[in-house]
């Protein structure tokens, strides 16, 4: 039997389920709702981006095909033109937002964050060029070690796993997945016993 509270006092109810977390997600106002807070390089970010959207839609008619005597829905040009209407709409929102909102300093810092990212661009551009010249394994094997390098992981234990792990993204597209990668010209100078084997499935 369960014992009644202490100085007359009537137990406390618990919180229902889910109290908390919509104590957590509870908006005050419709202001708090839709309010912006400027962010450094947040006007440049959503012009370039606006640009973007309007390049892409003034491409679109060039770039697409529209069948005759077909749904609209079932046009090849039908989900493109929903993307980058999508794309124009929600930037002109962003764009809007970020004239009205506060200005920040702090934009050089952004725009050079921005930049630092490219330089893992460029380090998959010269993977894709060196595959057909040194060969899928050997360019795979020596990219993911260089970047875990270049990560920080520099023990020999990180240097086997990026091995593997490149071993098996190779097996995985080329002998599992088929996938059509040009052969790397090193190949030819393999024996014949096994160039063809390397050819195929590395």
């Amino acid at each position: 039997m369960t014992p009644a509270p202490e100085n007359g006092r009537r137990a406390e109810k618990l919180p229902r389920a889910g109290s908390r977390f919509r104590n957590v997600i509870r908006i005050r106002n419709f202001q708090a709702l839709f309010g912006r807070f400027g962010r450094p390089g947040d006007l440049i970010f959503a012009s370039g981006f606006m640009v973007l959207a309007l390049a892409l839609l003034l491409a679109l008619p060039w770039q697409v095909v529209w069948a005759p005597r077909t749904r609209l829905y079932m046009q090849p040009g039908f989900w493109p033109g929903v993307a980058i209407a999508c794309m124009v709409l929600f930037g002109a929102g962003h764009l809007l937002g970020a004239l009205l909102s506060d200005r920040r300093p702090g934009w050089q810092a952004e725009l050079l964050g921005w930049a630092r990212s490219l330089e893992f661009a460029g380090w998959f551009l010269v993977y894709v060029w060196l595959v057909p010249l040194g060969g899928y394994l050997p360019v795979t094997i020596l990219f993911t070690c260089a970047l875990a390098f270049r990560m920080g992981y520099r023990s020999w234990r990180w240097m086997g796993l990026s091995g593997l792990f490149a071993l098996g993204v190779v097996v995985g597209f080329k002998s599992f997945l088929q996938v059509k990668i040009p052969a790397g010209a090193v190949y030819a100078y393999l024996p014949d016993g096994i160039r063809t084997f390397a050819m195929v499935n590395f």
